[in-house]
Formats: C-alpha cells, sequence, structure tokens
C-alpha cells in the first residue's frame, strides 16, 4: 500500500503518517501540505508543499510525483480549521479542493481509494431528532448554518455523491471532535477560557475523540477494501458540565441569548476562535454519532479518553 496525505502538516495528518510508516504493509507515504518543512523524514516518506486550492495544482500532485510513486491510497482531511474564516478563499479550500482532488484521483488509474476526513458535525440537531445519531441522520442544511457547516457539508456530500459511480472505493469518515489544539476544535477553544459559558437550563451530552483514535480510525480506512459512510465516536460521552468541571474550568450558566453577543466580544478581544452560533444546537440538544457500523465494518473502537 501507498498512500498520500493531506494536511501532513496538521496532528492528525502528521500522527497518520506515523502510523502508516508503523506499518510493515505500508512502503511508501506521501504528504502534501502548505508549509514548506517536512514533518519527519524517513527512507518511506516523501513530502510535497502544494496549494491544492488551484486545480492545476491537484492535477500536478496527482498525475506527477504521486503517479510516479505509485501512490494507491488517498487520505484527505486538509479542511480550513478556524471557525471564524469565511468566504471564497475558505469554500475552495473545504469543499473546490476536495471535488478537485476526488476527481484527479478517478482520472489517475493507479489510485484505488479515496479517505475523507468529515466530521460529525455535518449532522443536523434538533429537538425532534434522537441524541444518538446513525449515518442515515439527516444533514445540516439549513442555509443560515456558519460556512464551517455548511462547507463540512458539501464536501461530504461530493464524495458521497460519487459512492458506486466512481472507479474508486470511496470511504467517509464523520469524525467526533477531536478535543486538542491545533485540530480547529471549537470544544478546545472553549475550554481555554477559565470561565465557561453555557445556555442556562441544558446539559447536553457530548462525545469527544482522541488525536490516537483519530489516526487509527483514518488507519483502519486506508487498509480495508469496502467503502461506505462511517460514524467515529470517541471513547469520552459526559455533560457538558462534566467535561468543564475535568477540564478544571468554572461553570457559569448564562441565558441563552446572550451567549452568542458575548463570545463574539471574547473573540473580538483576545481572538479566540468559539463560535456559539456554531455551537448553539449541540449545547441545547446533544447529540452523539453511533459508531456501531465503523465497529463491524473497519474493527474501529474508541480506547483513548482525552478527557481528565
Amino acid at each position: 500500500m501507498r498512500v498520500l496525505v493531506t494536511g501532513a502538516t496538521a496532528p492528525i495528518g502528521t500522527g497518520l503518517i506515523h502510523a502508516l510508516l508503523a506499518d510493515p504493509e505500508v512502503e511508501h507515504v506521501l504528504g502534501v501540505g502548505l508549509e514548506d518543512a517536512a514533518p519527519l523524514t524517513d527512507a518511506r516518506f516523501s513530502y510535497r508543499a502544494v496549494d491544492l486550492t488551484r486545480a492545476r495544482a491537484s492535477h500536478d500532485l496527482i498525475h506527477g510525483p504521486a503517479r510516479t510513486l505509485g501512490i494507491d491510497v488517498v487520505v484527505h482531511g486538509a479542511l480550513h480549521r478556524a471557525a471564524r474564516d469565511r468566504g471564497d478563499r475558505v469554500h475552495a479550500a473545504n469543499v473546490e479542493t476536495t471535488r478537485q482532488l476526488l476527481l484527479e484521483c478517478e482520472r489517475q488509474p493507479l489510485v484505488r481509494r479515496f479517505v475523507l476526513r468529515s466530521a460529525a458535525e455535518v449532522y443536523a440537531l434538533r429537538a425532534s431528532e434522537p441524541n444518538l445519531l446513525d449515518e442515515d441522520a439527516p444533514l445540516e442544511l439549513d442555509p443560515r448554518a456558519p460556512q464551517w457547516v455548511r462547507d463540512r457539508v458539501e464536501a461530504d456530500l461530493t464524495v458521497c455523491a460519487r459512492m458506486g459511480m466512481s472507479s474508486l472505493r470511496v470511504v467517509v469518515l464523520r469524525a467526533a471532535e477531536v478535543l486538542a489544539a491545533g485540530t480547529g476544535s471549537q470544544l478546545w477553544d472553549y475550554l481555554r477560557s477559565r470561565v465557561c459559558l453555557r445556555p442556562l437550563g441544558f446539559d447536553p451530552m457530548i462525545n469527544v475523540l482522541s488525536i490516537d483514535d483519530a489516526v487509527h480510525a483514518l488507519w483502519l480506512a486506508a487498509g480495508r477494501s469496502g467503502q461506505g459512510v462511517y460514524n467515529i465516536p470517541g471513547a469520552d460521552t459526559l455533560p457538558l458540565t462534566s467535561l468543564i468541571a475535568r477540564s478544571g474550568r468554572r461553570d457559569v450558566p448564562v441565558p441563552g441569548p446572550l451567549l452568542a453577543p458575548l463570545y463574539d466580544l471574547r473573540a473580538w478581544l483576545v481572538g479566540f476562535q468559539f463560535r456559539y452560533d456554531q455551537n448553539l444546537r449541540r449545547f441545547h440538544f446533544g447529540g452523539v454519532v453511533d459508531g456501531a457500523r465503523a465497529r463491524a465494518d473497519l474493527g474501529y473502537r474508541p480506547t483513548i479518553r482525552c478527557v481528565g
């Protein structure tokens, strides 16, 4: 197996490269990122600094270095992480890059498998929906949703639409939020404050994923032969109040309508990325992904806890 990994310099991408290089069945790994410096050195590892928002760059990567190295599996997880950024450039990084990379992989005969690291945030959270979400749960298609969510839904659906029609075996992993620095985690940013504001009268269940379990799920998906959509839950499921307490933060209930402006003010003053409008439904209704399908088909079980 020869694997291309996008987002190679981000924590999950770097972790996946280490996991792949530890697998004797992996002959070579090609990492792709924006940074000039490679994240590690190894005889079985190559690195290219590529701006995948340029369609020509995707074409040249897949039909150039990827073909020369005999890449047969592509794992794509390079999504824009800053929730407060928006606009065409961000949309291109999230959606157009995913579409173009998938199309180029279909046109390159050596590539046989495409894995997308999507996110559990693509699901619609409503009071009328169950709190345990399987892969058939409705997605968030509200045009008023923040661009961070809308882009991930569009990228997810773009890849899902090719299942059964593509020459590739396509896998989409809808992963729970990875609670770690450098991953774009909204909860990680939320918990950086010594005081955490939450909606008065609500204490939803929250599921979070460790970097190690996210990497393990991607490694499993890269090496299997099947295709489909899989939820990837984490080992920690707990009420929001417990998450705040175990993180050593102070829990302060606040009337819901005040939270968005307060967190907008926080972002303006100190530059944090947490957006209450993006997390409003999760902080009211909860929503935990069901990992039964990934357990049955991929053999994935979360084991690493990331909450003290």
